[in-house]
């Protein structure tokens, strides 16, 4: 059964084309809230222009972003001030992670591209006992949870879009330009994955099609 005619889907890729915004950014602020308020390093896997490497910068003694993609890690690199504690570096986030620890990891909508399990196995290697990980991720919808989400999110998405812009169009952000993939995953096989590589860790359905993942080395 269809929920949305065509025509109402048409005119809602308009505004999301006419109105672009980040959804993955949307979250940073989130993300802040689940970290201390100093920590000495930070690994962002997945950085892209850099955003959340320099939002976590303002909290860290170094900060460290990885990114597969040559042109957007210049592009990072451009954007960011020489003074700022922030480093970015080409590398594959599964075979060329650097030496940690790290008081805090985060991988923003890139974990769906790597293999899970052996994701948060490396990333648990590389966390500092006491250290926080924080993912935002996205899963492949199976429940009716999952839809309803999704429902909620399509008339939202445009709506959020108009705010975020002030109303006015905007070009595509150039944080909205990397490949993208489908996520493979439901979201309940990836929870029963996570906790059973990591005690204790905290999952969560969001709007907007994504989820949170928040893990702490006690």
């Amino acid at each position: 059964m269809k929920i949305l005619s065509p025509r109402v889907l048409r005119a809602l890729e308009q505004l999301n084309a006419a109105y672009p915004w980040d959804h993955n950014a949307h979250y940073h602020q989130w993300i802040l809230r689940q970290l201390p308020k100093r920590f000495d390093r930070a690994l962002d896997i997945g950085s892209g222009t850099g955003d959340l490497a320099r939002l976590l910068s303002r909290r860290a003694n170094k900060v460290l972003g990885v990114d597969s993609d040559p042109r957007i890690v210049a592009h990072a690199q451009h954007l960011t001030s020489r003074d700022a504690p922030v480093a970015f570096t080409v590398a594959d986030a599964m075979t060329d992670t650097p030496s940690g620890p790290f008081e805090v990891i985060t991988c923003v909508a890139t974990i769906h591209h790597l293999p899970f399990a052996q994701a948060l196995t490396s990333f648990r290697s590389l966390l500092a006992p006491g250290g926080s990980l924080v993912v935002v991720g996205l899963s492949r919808a199976e429940t009716r949870v999952d839809y309803l989400l999704g429902l909620t999110s399509v008339p939202l998405n445009p709506a959020m879009g108009w705010l975020k812009n002030k109303g006015r169009r905007s070009p595509r952000p150039l944080s909205m330009t990397a490949p993208t993939r489908a996520a493979d995953m439901t979201f309940k096989d990836l929870a029963r994955e996570a906790q059973d590589l990591l005690p204790g860790v905290q999952l969560r359905r969001r709007l907007f099609w994504r989820y949170t993942l928040v893990w702490h080395n006690r």
